[in-house]
C-alpha cells in the first residue's frame, strides 16, 4: 500500500480523541468521528473534549464529523469504540461507503457472545479488509497530554506494520510493529480481568506483596491462554501483553482497575450496576476466559474467580479463600 497521510477516527470518546491527536502530531490529516454532536461540536467549537478529556485544549487541528462516510474514505481507520460494539460498528462501516486502506482495532477485549477476537469479527464482517491491530500501556489522558508512550502495532504483514508505525509515530509516541495479529489482542483483552482482581486486592488492603503476586500469576494465566491459542511469546512479554498488564493492574486511572477497588471495598458487582456503574470490559472479557479455559483444557483460576464475583456476587474474602486454598503446585506447571 502507499503513504497514509490521511487518517481516520472512529470513536470520539477519550481513546479515539487521545489517537486522533496523536495522528495529528505525526503530521497526518485526521477526521474524528464522534456519534454525539455535542462533541462534534465541543471540538470544533472549542479544540477540547470537554466529558472525556477534561481540561486539555488541542493544538492540533482535527477535523470532527458525526458522518461516518467522510471517515471511511481515509488512507487508514482506527477503530476506537468499545470492544462489545465492534461488530455493530464495522457493519455499519460497511454500509457508509468502500473502505479503501486497513482497519487498526484499537479496543481491547473479545467479543462475549461469540468468544471470538475482534480480528475475526472484522474478517466476517469485512472479509477484504486489511486488519491492524494497536495495543500497550497507553492510558488516554497521558497519550493527549503528549506524555512518553510506547505501544505494539500488529497487522498481518510487516509493511503494513511499519506503515502504520510511520503514521502514527511522533516524539511523544512510539509504535513498535508486529506480524502476531492474535497475541497482540490476547493481552489487551484478559488484562482487564485481571486488573480488576489486582482492584479488589487493593479495595481490600491486603497490601503491595498480595499485588504483587497476584498480578504475577495473572500473567501466568495470560501466558497459558496466549500459548494455546497460538500467540508468539515475545508479544505476550512484550508492551500489549506483560506490558499493558503491569500498568492497568497498578493503576487506578484503569476503569478496570477502578472497579475492582470498588468490589474489595464490599460492593457486590449487582449493587454497583444497579447503582448506575457501567460494566468494566474487564467483566465481558472474564467469562469468556472462563469458556477459553474449558475449551483449551487449561486453567485459570484467577480469571475464574473473577467472572464468579461479577456473576454470582462472590465477595472479596470467598474469593481470596478460594485462591489460597487450590492445591499445590510447582510455579511452572502449564495448568
Amino acid at each position: 500500500m502507499g503513504a497514509i497521510n490521511k487518517v481516520g477516527v472512529i470513536g470520539g470518546g477519550a481513546w479515539g480523541t487521545a489517537l486522533a491527536l496523536t495522528a495529528a502530531r505525526a503530521g497526518r490529516d485526521v477526521v474524528l468521528w464522534a456519534r454525539d454532536p455535542g462533541t462534534v461540536s465541543d471540538i470544533r467549537a472549542r479544540r477540547q473534549n470537554t466529558r472525556y478529556l477534561p481540561g486539555i485544549t488541542f493544538d492540533e487541528e482535527l477535523n470532527a464529523t458525526d458522518k461516518l462516510d467522510e471517515v471511511v474514505g481515509t488512507d487508514a481507520i482506527l477503530l476506537v469504540t468499545p470492544a462489545q460494539t465492534t461488530r455493530a460498528m464495522l457493519s455499519a462501516i460497511k454500509d457508509a461507503g468502500e473502505v479503501r486502506g486497513p482497519i487498526v482495532l484499537c479496543a481491547k477485549g473479545i467479543e462475549q457472545s461469540t468468544g471470538k477476537l475482534l480480528s475475526t469479527v472484522m474478517s466476517e464482517e469485512l472479509p477484504g479488509v486489511d486488519p491492524g491491530v494497536l495495543s500497550g500501556p497507553s492510558f488516554a489522558d497521558d497519550v493527549a497530554r503528549g506524555l512518553p508512550t510506547a505501544v505494539t502495532v500488529a497487522a498481518n504483514s510487516n509493511d503494513l506494520a511499519h506503515n502504520l508505525c510511520k503514521a502514527l509515530q511522533s516524539p511523544c509516541f512510539r509504535p513498535y510493529a508486529s506480524t502476531d495479529v492474535l497475541g497482540t489482542q490476547i493481552g489487551g483483552a484478559l488484562k482487564n480481568v485481571l486488573a480488576i482482581a489486582c482492584g479488589a486486592v487493593v479495595g481490600r488492603k491486603l497490601g503491595a506483596s498480595a499485588q504483587a503476586a497476584l498480578t504475577a500469576r495473572g500473567f501466568a494465566e495470560l501466558t497459558r491462554v496466549g500459548t494455546a491459542m497460538g500467540a508468539q511469546g515475545e508479544t505476550l512479554t512484550g508492551l500489549s501483553g506483560l506490558g499493558d498488564l503491569v500498568l492497568t493492574c497498578s493503576s487506578s486511572q484503569s476503569r478496570n482497575f477502578s472497579f475492582g477497588v470498588r468490589l474489595g471495598e464490599g460492593f457486590m458487582a449487582s449493587e454497583l450496576i444497579a447503582a448506575g456503574g457501567k460494566l468494566a470490559e474487564g467483566a465481558y472479557s472474564a467469562r469468556v476466559a472462563v469458556k477459553l479455559a474449558e475449551r483449551y483444557g487449561i486453567e485459570l483460576p484467577i480469571c475464574a474467580t473473577v467472572a464468579k464475583m461479577i456473576d454470582d456476587n462472590l465477595s472479596i474474602d470467598d474469593a481470596l479463600n478460594t485462591l489460597m486454598a487450590r492445591p499445590l503446585k510447582s510455579e511452572t506447571e502449564s495448568v
